[in-house]
């Protein structure tokens, strides 16, 4: 866990009478039927606050070369529904990017290499442990830092293999620029999958391991 996540679950432990709920879904990553990585989210509550982390490694070998490279963290603060501080590294075959924002008096404030940006009071990432997610037109891509217009479409229901169990499940699709995936959710509203195509046409599939 990143400095910055560490400094701020501590204080939160600091404090007196807060009740904490942590939750963790660790995914293993493939692309078609090969696993070329994991991708782990850790969500902690106390009251109205919410911490998230994001860690995300693939590597795709060709032969005994790595082909592709991927390393994303991101560390998000959320009041409720409304995220509130954003800090993104990602590095892509050697290549690292950065994306943070936070709340000001006059919304939320993005900062990128080459530009910021001033976004409405309230936004939302691609936050799929949250399934208020899906009721929004627009999302923050935490990856670019663009806010991107979505459409979410209900798919209908689906019956899936979740760690060896049969779990019926709420297919959703959700489309965007350069972004077409899928997201499941289990009849409590948990988040059991996810699929996305990517720009070659290669699938990539989150499962819970």
């Amino acid at each position: 866990m990143p400095e910055i996540a560490r400094v701020v679950l501590l204080a939160l432990l600091a404090v007196p009478g807060a009740e904490l709920l942590a939750n963790e879904w660790s995914f293993e990553v493939y692309l078609d039927d090969r696993k070329v990585g994991t991708h782990v989210f850790e969500v902690v509550d106390s009251a109205n606050r919410r911490q998230v982390q994001s860690t995300a490694e693939f590597n795709v070998k060709f032969l005994f070369f790595n082909a592709y490279r991927y390393r994303h963290t991101a560390t998000e603060q959320w009041d409720e529904n409304c995220l509130r501080q954003l800090d993104a590294r990602t590095r892509v075959n050697g290549e690292p990017t950065a994306v943070s924002g936070e709340s000001v008096a006059a919304g939320f404030v993005v900062e990128k290499s080459d530009s910021t940006d001033l976004l409405p009071e309230c936004v939302m990432t691609f936050a799929y442990w949250n399934p208020e997610f899906l009721k929004q037109e627009r999302l923050l891509n935490p990856q670019t830092g663009e806010y991107l217009d979505v459409s979410v479409e209900l798919v209908g229901a689906d019956t899936l293999d979740v760690r060896g169990k049969a779990v019926n499940a709420r297919h959703y699709r959700v489309t965007a620029k350069d972004i077409d995936l899928s997201v499941w959710y289990a009849n409590d509203d948990e988040w059991v999958a996810l699929q996305s195509v990517a720009k070659s046409g290669h699938i990539i599939r989150y499962e819970l391991s």
